[in-house]
């Protein structure tokens, strides 16, 4: 007699339906792990507030990790992969060599953390731990504290070559960054929330130096630079040295999370022309303007744009899994 191949045997649709109600289950949210690891957060927390004594440096680190990652194969932490022979990794693209390593040990330092928690092991995704630490280096450094959404799978690809293009440059204007930001779904005012983050950030002087030296035939210095701003910069970055000489990013408060970043603009101490020019353009300049004055708006405004950076890309089911070591691939 002859069989019909057109249905599935029992077993096939009970594993077809358990995916599906996976899938449909691994929608992010809050309380994802509730059940399986209850002292995920804190158990996060405790090594973030550790590595956040040691050195300042974690909190810029951190969170411009988890920006790199979204922002190339969404946020899987596909950033954290190390390169292998056959294989250069995100973290090796030309873009991603200024990550500082306190980032990477942050997040490679919690996973750990979670893991020795018997209930927690390798059920914590590296992707998601990145996303806490974000959160806690921001509230540590005196910005807000929000709920993290959880439930992203760790990402099966990462690749220098996919890197190119997809992260902003100093040099990009208003309609260069309005661009990039709305090709991961977010809106201007998203992105002039973020830019925020280099209120805590620091840069290598090669990153500006086009501004502080030989800008134009007219003006070998940036008009838009606050002109005594731009020979402190001149002093802490001659051109006869190393120009891999870190210099903070908000030369008042640079080691606070706050908007200090929008009253620098208005003063011309953008340090980046991708900075200054949220306030040179009449576009942005009225978000600008306001937060400058009022911090809770901006950090309201920041809280929806980095909840919303951590949607981009996500994978969830079998387009992901969980890593066991975030530095290379299961």
């Amino acid at each position: 007699m002859a069989h019909n191949n057109n249905n599935p045997s029992p077993l096939i649709s009970l594993l077809i339906l358990s995916l599906s109600l996976c899938a449909t289950a691994q929608q992010l949210r809050p309380n994802y792990y509730s059940a399986v690891c209850p002292s995920l957060e804190a158990t996060v927390r405790g090594v973030v507030a550790q590595k956040f004594r040691q050195t300042f440096v974690t909190v810029p680190a951190t969170l411009r990790l988890f920006f790199h990652d979204c922002f190339v194969e969404g946020c899987d932490a596909s950033v954290v992969v190390a390169s292998t022979p056959g294989n250069t990794a995100e973290k090796d693209h030309p873009d991603n060599l200024s990550l500082a390593g306190d980032g990477f040990d942050t997040v490679i330092k919690a996973k750990q953390a979670v893991d020795n928690i018997p209930g927690c092991r390798n059920k914590v995704s590296c992707a998601d731990i990145l996303a806490i630490a974000a959160r806690d280096v921001i509230s540590l450094a005196g910005g807000p504290w929000y709920r993290v959404e959880l439930g992203r799978r760790d990402g099966l690809t990462s690749k220098a070559t996919n890197v190119e293009g997809r992260l902003p440059q100093p040099t990009f204007n208003l309609k260069q960054l309005n661009s990039l930001f709305a090709s991961h779904g977010l809106t201007q005012t998203d992105m002039i929330a973020l830019s925020a983050a280099h209120t805590v950030g620091f840069a290598h002087c090669d990153r500006f130096a086009n501004r502080i030296y030989n800008f134009s035939k007219q003006s070998p210095v940036d008009p838009t630079l606050n002109q005594q701003y731009a020979a402190q910069l001149q002093s802490s970055c001659p051109t006869n040295v190393d120009p891999l000489i870190a210099i903070d990013m908000d030369p008042v408060t640079p080691k606070k999370f706050d908007n200090q970043y929008y009253k620098n603009l208005k003063d011309g101490k953008g340090l980046f022309n991708s900075d200054q020019v949220l306030y040179m353009d009449p576009r942005s300049k009225p978000t600008v303007e306001s937060w400058a004055k009022n911090p809770k708006a901006f950090q309201d405004a920041f809280v929806v744009a980095m909840t919303k950076l951590g949607r981009i890309g996500v994978k969830t089911g079998r387009r992901g899994n969980i890593r066991v070591d975030c530095g290379r691939f299961n």
